[in-house]
């Protein structure tokens, strides 16, 4: 075996979610949380609401969109939104990586609407965006988590268009410019960007999604935890901080926390910075090794927060499809036995390959020391192959 680096990690925590906790945390961060109490007590709406605000002004959200924490993370989020808002118009449907086609599965073959156009993309590319209706409802993911693919910006969306734009954003929000004059409905999860513990979801909804869950009734039944109106109007109690479920008190301290400490920092235009050289340092690191390349190979369209990578030795490739995910499931299994990176082998449902979480919570200079982690282990499994490799 060869020697390994010198230089590791401090934070080795580079998971694609739940993602690693701000630079200089500690469970004293979490001394102030209201425990034992009722979460719609005085002083648990106070907090919730405090959230929700911090939310508002570090995304630099308009002042006319409502915000609410919802149950079940990201997924609760979107699902409250398709199962609410869909069924008046035509829908388009955009995917290229896993969450997109999840989306897609539910509004085809769970809410069984039939005038649905699904646009598609594999791994790594976006579908044509030139083709999406501004006159139909359209979902989805800014930026594709398992793929390290995202929308380049929002140009692609009609200022008058007539239909809903509705955004899954959970690991675009707080490291990317999102264009809100052009998303009805945003989502998003408290543990990506900003590190926050699971099981919570925000939804933010402008102006219009309001309009239309006023005036739109689903031809479904609605399950209490997706019911944002009460007697036809929006039930304005959700977005002040009256959560529909009971939330985990310790979680809104530490997403509250994270907030303050992405403000105390500079706010979303820090944060953006954060992730932005993150991503670089591995960008850099790509473009002078051989052996790896990014998913996405169009730097326009490629995540600064999910970074997706592939294995491109020539070598490994003439492997057949299980040696070569054995290979790739390798280095991620060594860098995890070593402590100096966790979680960093491809997302299931992904083509075989590592994902590297850059977000604004992770230091520059742990992705850089891990870089030279990801060279050591990446020489030990090719020296463990058969030499007719």
């Amino acid at each position: 075996m060869s020697n390994p680096p010198g230089v590791r990690p401090v934070i080795p925590h580079f998971s694609s979610g739940p993602c690693a906790k701000r630079p200089g945390w500690s469970l004293q961060a979490l001394t102030d949380a209201v425990l034992g109490r009722s979460h719609r007590s005085k002083i648990g709406k106070a907090k919730l609401k405090r959230a929700i605000d911090l939310t508002r002004e570090l995304l630099e959200a308009p002042a006319d969109y409502r915000i609410g924490i919802v149950p079940a993370s990201d997924t609760g989020a979107v699902e409250m939104a398709l199962w609410s808002l869909l069924g008046p118009r035509p829908v388009t449907m955009l995917a290229w990586e896993s969450f997109g086609e999840g989306w897609v599965s539910d509004v085809q073959k769970e809410l069984k609407l039939k005038d649905v156009t699904v646009l598609k993309a594999p791994y790594g590319k976006l579908p044509d965006l030139t083709k999406v209706d501004p006159n139909s409802d359209v979902v989805f993911t800014w930026n594709g988590t398992t793929s390290g693919a995202r929308v380049p910006n929002a140009d692609w969306i009609k200022a008058d268009r007539q239909g809903l734009t509705i955004c899954d954003a959970t690991s675009a929000a707080f490291a990317q410019r999102l264009d809100w004059s052009k998303l009805d409905v945003v989502t998003f999860s408290w543990q990506k960007v900003l590190g926050g513990e699971a099981a919570h979801g925000m939804i933010m909804l402008s102006p219009r999604a309001v309009e239309r869950l006023e005036s739109h009734t689903p031809a479904w039944p609605l399950p209490k935890i997706f019911r944002m109106t009460k007697g036809g109007k929006l039930n304005e109690e959700i977005f002040e901080g009256a959560t529909i479920n009971t939330p985990s008190m310790l979680c809104v301290e530490d997403y509250l926390d994270t907030l303050n400490w992405g403000k105390s920092i500079g706010g979303l235009k820090a944060l953006m910075a954060r992730a932005d050289a993150n991503a670089q340092a591995l960008a850099d690191w790509v473009a002078r090794t051989p052996w790896i390349e990014h998913l996405a190979t169009d730097p326009a369209i490629r995540s600064n927060t999910s970074v997706c990578l592939k294995v491109v030795d020539p070598s490994v490739q003439k492997l057949p499809a299980d040696a070569q995910a054995k290979f790739v499931k390798g280095i991620a299994a060594a860098l995890e036995k070593e402590g100096v990176a966790y979680d960093i082998d491809a997302y299931r449902d992904a083509p075989s390959g590592l994902r590297i979480w850059c977000g604004a919570t992770v230091e520059r200079a742990d992705v850089e020391a891990l870089t030279q982690w990801l060279d050591w282990a990446y020489a030990e499994a090719k020296a463990a192959l058969p030499k007719a490799a």
